[in-house]
């Protein structure tokens, strides 16, 4: 099949998100100005740069996560594990800024080492980071699609020891979860490796 991607699809729901799969999750812990703490689970988030390593994460429309990042300059990417998928779906709730998630989710934190905002306790790894800038995101008719692009330096990494093998981190063992199209997702727990050509 075929269709004109601007306009409606002729399925059910929109596919592209279920094409573009999996995509990893950014489950992002902030604090507020006021020192509120905010937990909230993007799936349109991803690694965009190395060398300083630069992450990126957005959602339609402005939710605390991004008002906070932009106003402190700091947040935390907890990186999401099977293991806590029940606590990154309630922490999706969509809740007035004065609602800690932490306390909402019954998980417990731990003090970051370079920033501010906490760290989420049994979460397999965490990436530190400062905020860089907010990218308004138009199409090209120029028309505002309600989505902001938040950038930001990752500044300190922190990584569960039991998943660091001969130097390596093992991924399939920290079984990371990814959305998917529609409300399904997937868990890393199976990889391959192939050579690049020279």
């Amino acid at each position: 099949m075929f269709y004109d991607a601007r306009t409606k699809a002729p399925l059910k729901h929109d596919p592209v998100k279920a094409l573009v799969a999996p995509r990893p999750i950014g489950w992002i812990s902030t604090l507020s100005r006021e020192g509120v703490a905010n937990l909230a689970p993007y799936s349109f988030f991803n690694l965009v740069a190395s060398g300083p390593s630069i992450v990126a994460f957005s959602s339609a429309g402005r939710k605390d996560s991004q008002t906070n990042a932009e106003q402190t300059g700091e947040f935390v990417c907890n990186i999401a594990s099977f293991d806590q998928r029940d606590a990154v779906n309630s922490s999706a709730a969509t809740l007035p800024p004065e609602v800690d998630e932490f306390a909402l989710t019954g998980l417990g934190t731990l003090p970051s080492q370079m920033i501010k905002p906490p760290r989420v306790k049994g979460a397999p790894a965490h990436l530190e980071c400062v905020y860089l800038q907010t990218v308004p995101l138009f199409s090209k008719d120029g028309v505002r699609n309600g989505f902001d692009l938040v950038l930001g330096e990752v500044v300190g990494v922190h990584i569960d020891d039991q998943f660091v093998k001969e130097g390596l981190v093992d991924t399939a063992a920290m079984r990371l979860i990814a959305r998917l199209g529609y409300l399904d997702y997937s868990v890393t727990d199976e990889v391959f490796a192939m050579r690049r050509p020279d």
